[in-house]
This record gives structure tokens, C-alpha cells and sequence, in this order.
């Protein structure tokens, strides 16, 4: 389904979600391309509430110490906002979001430790959340020197915590991710050298990319002109 019938489609139902998720390590962007397409759709946002974790600077300060606390404050946040997603009278807009609920455990198994990651599988069983599965999923790769760059830029009040080693073992977590993929249709973006959010050019040349997927798996690297 294209972005004009996304936008255009009536009476959803919940087989057909009508919704885009934006993947991708810290730093690449999801949030602020989430909102640009969001105004571009007049879709309604459904963002990560990362600036609410009252753990995450914490934990990328201390790292162990407040890793478990940070988790959970994440699943049960995700949790909370899926299930308002599930609820019928929300199906009758585009809905975009700048996390993919199923990777949550990404971070759980990088974060954690054995026992804590038991601790978390048994809370996530027994929230059972009912994840509705994106139309599409807009994954954005970014080098690891390209993050670092960009965490310095945006200057959030725990960014200068975040150390090279954590953002390199997390781009590898995600990349084996995005691999094994094939709830649905996927689209990775080599986004180190573009900037989605203030160039119009490179914006509008992925929003008119997202408008031919139909469904599969889809590649856009502007920089080695590679639109499959």
C-alpha cells in the first residue's frame, strides 16, 4: 500500500493498521523524520517517551546500575501506548511512529544481564501486548562515526554519555535485527550521508521512494543512486 492510498483509504480495519514505524540506533533520526512525515500525511505521531525515562541518562552515565529500571520503564511505556493503538476509533488516520515495538528485547538482550533478561521475558509474557504489525517499517542505517557526530549536534542532556562502544555493538544488534526481519514490508535506508529532516531534496526523493512499496524488502542508498 502506497503512502496517497495510506492517507486516503477509509474504514481501516485493524487487519490493515494504516501505520509506519522509523527504526534505527539512537542518534539517526527517527524521531525527527517521524514528524516530517507525520506533517506530510497528516498522520497521527506515536512517539518513544524517551525523554520521560527517568533511568536513561543514568544509565548511559553508569551503564549496569540502571539498566534494568531503564528497560522496564520502556516496555511498560511501549505497552501502555500499543495498546491505545489497538483500540478501533484510532484506525481512522495514518499513524506513525518512531519505534518498532518487537525490538524492544533488542536492547533488553544487550542491556541486561542473564537474570534480569528472565526477569524481563516473564513481565513482557505476562503483559502479553498485541503488537499490531507496521504497513511499513522504515529502518534507517547510520555509520557509527555518523551517530557520534550527530549525538554532539542534537546535545540531548544524556548524549554525552553515550560512549563509541555502545553505539557500535548496538548498530551490530540491529543489523542482525533488520536481517532476520519478515513480519512485513521493510525498507532500509543508508542515511549517513543524507539529512532526512532539513534538506528537501533528499527528503522528497525517500517520500517518493516509500510511495512505490508495495510490499517485500526495499533498499535507498542516494549516495551509490541504489533504489531497489
Amino acid at each position: 500500500m502506497s503512502l496517497s492510498q495510506l492517507s486516503s483509504s477509509a474504514n481501516p480495519s485493524a487487519n490493515s493498521s494504516r501505520y509506519i514505524a522509523i527504526e534505527g540506533p539512537i542518534g539517526v533520526g527517527k524521531t525527527a523524520l517521524a514528524r516530517r512525515l507525520a506533517d506530510s500525511l497528516s498522520a497521527d505521531l506515536v512517539l518513544e517517551e524517551v525523554a520521560e525515562n527517568p533511568f536513561l541518562e543514568r544509565f548511559y552515565r553508569d551503564g549496569r546500575s540502571a539498566a534494568l529500571p531503564a528497560q522496564m520503564f520502556f516496555l511498560f511505556a511501549r505497552a501502555r501506548q500499543i495498546e491505545k493503538l489497538r483500540q478501533p476509533d484510532l484506525f481512522t488516520n495514518v499513524r506513525i511512529s518512531d519505534y518498532l515495538f518487537t525490538r524492544d528485547r533488542l536492547f533488553a538482550e544487550l542491556n541486561l544481564d542473564s537474570e534480569e533478561l528472565k526477569l524481563y521475558d516473564q513481565i513482557a509474557a505476562n503483559l502479553a501486548v498485541d503488537a499490531p504489525v507496521p504497513d511499513l517499517v522504515i529502518y534507517l542505517q547510520v555509520s557509527v562515526d555518523a551517530i557520534m557526530q550527530r549525538l554532539v549536534r542534537r546535545n540531548a542532556s544524556y548524549d554525552r554519555f553515550v560512549e563509541r562502544q555502545y553505539i557500535e555493538k548496538l548498530t551490530d544488534a540491529y543489523a542482525r535485527f533488520f536481517h532476520a526481519y519478515d513480519d512485513g514490508p521493510l525498507l532500509i535506508v543508508n542515511a549517513s550521508q543524507i539529512d532526512l529532516v532539513n534538506n528537501d531534496e533528499d527528503y522528497e526523493q525517500l517520500f517518493l521512494h516509500i510511495e512505490r512499496i508495495s510490499g517485500g524488502r526495499h533498499f535507498f542508498n542516494p549516495a551509490a543512486a541504489v533504489f531497489a
